[in-house]
């Protein structure tokens, strides 16, 4: 089976290739805007790597009809704090890249087309104290804006020509070499800098609870949403929770203290973000993901810190 995958060399595209390397997919073709091959530096020769930006219809076209995939991973765009501070940008790779790819899918007869989308998709105004498959979608952020068109899309293509579109909203995932600035991001970032020997500053609150998930866990949720049987296939966008009981910040930091001798961890909270943060973190409930397909995580918030330890100690060159 032919599979392609869009943002194929970044942070989880690039994991959601080894998993289906592992899986026994042959040659994935990998398509990005920025070709670096530094997270697929050891198994290379494994891919292909295409160049090229899915704002540009001609680029995924050619990508697509090249490739002849059975599935398009589309996990290819712009981030948060990048599409807020260019929103002209974030249309381009976000809402018309992904028109593009559910475009070129359905003119090359491509199965099935897979999309990372984010709980950015909901916004400030909730009224429930659990965000699900169900909560009203209004979100603040463009990048939110853009992920929530394409859903839309991506069932419009369901409904109208008969693609299997599917997605995940995911929560904030967590993983070593995360370079895009968030205040959420020192889930990530509190156990690199320690581990690297670095003092690390949390500017939020102890108590704070960030619903995470680890990028093993991220790249296998879609690759096994995409093998569930179409007949299973009832919500199509999926909200995923991740670790359940989120580790709060002032937790996560005494199990960083507890796997590196000698870390140093402070508080310092930013209280406009961490007022806007608790209005937007409320519990995630996935009971359709895990009753549809099967979904659930395997790595705790005590075994996200000691993998992404030791990811860092083997390949700490990927993670630069």
């Amino acid at each position: 089976m032919a599979v392609l995958i869009t943002g194929g060399t970044g942070f989880t595209g690039a994991e959601v290739v080894r998993t289906l390397l592992k899986k026994g997919e042959k040659r994935p073709i990998v398509f990005d805007i920025n070709p670096s091959a530094k997270r697929l530096d050891d198994i290379e020769a494994q891919v292909e790597i295409i160049q090229g930006d899915l704002g540009k219809f001609n680029h995924v076209l050619n990508v697509v009809q090249k490739a002849n995939p059975n599935v398009i991973y589309h996990l290819g765009g712009m981030l948060s704090v990048p599409s807020d501070a260019d929103p002209a940008a974030a249309l381009q790779a976000n809402a018309l890249g992904t028109f593009h790819v559910l475009e070129a899918a359905k003119l090359f007869n491509v199965s099935q087309v897979l999309f990372s989308s984010s709980i950015a998709t909901y916004g400030l105004d909730i009224h429930e104290e659990v965000i699900n498959d169900y909560t009203l979608q209004r979100p603040q952020l463009f990048y939110g804006a853009t992920k929530v068109f394409c859903e839309h899309m991506g069932l419009f293509y369901k409904r109208k020509y008969g693609l299997d579109f599917r997605a995940i909203r995911y929560p904030s995932i967590v993983g070593p070499g995360v370079k895009t600035p968030g205040v959420a991001q020192f889930t990530s970032w509190v156990i690199e800098e320690c581990a690297k020997g670095n003092p690390f500053t949390i500017t939020l609150k102890p108590e704070t609870k960030v619903p995470v998930i680890y990028f093993k866990d991220a790249a296998q949720a879609i690759v096994r949403l995409g093998d569930a049987p179409l007949e299973n296939i009832k919500t199509v966008n999926y909200l995923i929770a991740g670790v359940n009981p989120i580790a709060s910040a002032g937790e996560l930091a005494d199990i960083v203290r507890a796997k590196v001798p000698g870390a140093e961890i402070s508080f310092k909270p930013n209280l406009e973000a961490q007022d806007i943060l608790d209005r937007l973190l409320l519990p995630l409930e996935d009971s359709n993901a895990r009753k549809e397909w099967g979904w659930n995580y395997e790595y705790d918030q005590e075994r996200i810190v000691d993998d992404f330890i030791q990811e860092l100690k083997l390949n700490s060159q990927r993670y630069l």
